[in-house]
């Protein structure tokens, strides 16, 4: 459910995007805005980038295979990551340097009422998206808070799109502001003032992604109440006699990898602490198909807490 809304919401950005690009790019050609062109670039690189995250997860979805027996679920953190720093070189990169370039060497901004009704055309365009990924985010976020729930979010494409829309609806109140002081005031370096300050709204928001992007890629803990359910699961089997601790590490918005310590009856034989094992798995998965592989160690609750003792010693 929640891959098909995500993927929902990048097909909507996706059309979105590809209407406004078009529809900026034929104004900046027309009016000689320094803004207008940035918006255009920006537009692009965001068609662009909704194209990599559905790549993303396409390639996340592939099976396990002997040479990735876990799967390929990171590819989508790997391709969320490309695409904040597509939005951070491109997008913001060419923002700047166009806007740098049309301060040094002004030129008046031709046919503004062009770029006022191409931009009100975006508006609607971007505020369609933005509605579409702004009602993914609000159910992923539950009862957490806006940003705690970016930071918990496993799920790239739910914020990233949104943050997008955010940034382009922006770039466009920007960009109206740049023309009509332009034009109004007879200052062309104002339009150009309005591109710098559109490719710093874009990289700020592309900074924002990576760091996100980047901690999903490198490996986070699953949701606390995900271990805490396992856990419970684990410790309910007549076998267990404790369950000492849990390491999670999310792959994909729907594919976790855990790591279980239990410590089992003393009385227990190897066939019996295999069927235990495999009690286990099937209740997990039962109550969480998004363990895809759980890995099991036998240890006493004394071992554990050893162990835990080097790690903390180690930091």
């Amino acid at each position: 459910m929640a891959d098909s809304s995500s993927k929902t919401v990048v097909y909507a950005a996706l059309a979105g995007n590809l209407l406004v690009a078009l529809t900026k790019g034929v104004a900046a050609a027309l009016s000689g805005s320094s803004s207008m062109l940035s918006e255009a670039v920006h537009s692009l690189v965001d068609t662009g980038n909704e194209l990599l995250l559905l790549y993303g997860m396409h390639r996340a979805a592939k099976a396990a295979t002997p040479e990735h027996p876990i799967g390929y679920g990171r590819e989508l953190y790997f391709w969320s990551f490309i695409v904040a720093v597509l939005i951070f070189a491109l997008g913001a990169g060419v923002s700047i340097f166009e806007g740098v370039s049309h301060i040094r060497n002004p030129e008046p901004v031709e046919r503004a009422w062009v770029n006022y009704a191409v931009l009100g055309l975006a508006f609607v365009f971007e505020g369609v998206s933005w509605v579409i990924s702004l009602r993914q985010y609000r159910a992923a976020m539950g009862d957490l808070g806006f940003f705690e729930a970016f930071r918990k979010s496993k799920d790239p494409p739910s914020f990233m799109v949104f943050f997008e829309d955010s940034a382009a609806l922006v770039g466009i109140v920007l960009a109206a502001a740049g023309t009509y002081a332009s034009d109004s005031l007879d200052l062309p370096v104002l339009d150009g003032a309005a591109s710098i300050a559109i490719g710093l709204v874009l990289a700020v928001v592309a900074v924002l992604l990576a760091r996100e992007s980047k901690s999903l890629l490198i490996g986070e803990r699953a949701d606390r109440a995900l271990s805490d359910s396992i856990l419970r699961v684990a410790g309910e089997v007549p076998s267990v006699a404790r369950a000492n601790g849990l390491i999670t590490v999310q792959m994909a918005p729907d594919q976790v990898v855990a790591m279980l310590s239990l410590e089992f009856a003393d009385e227990l034989r190897t066939p019996e602490i295999e069927k235990a094992v495999t009690e286990i798995e099937q209740r997990v998965r039962q109550a969480h198909p998004e363990v895809v592989s759980l890995f099991v160690k036998p240890q006493t609750h004394r071992t554990y807490l050893d162990k835990l003792q080097e790690l903390e010693a180690g930091r």
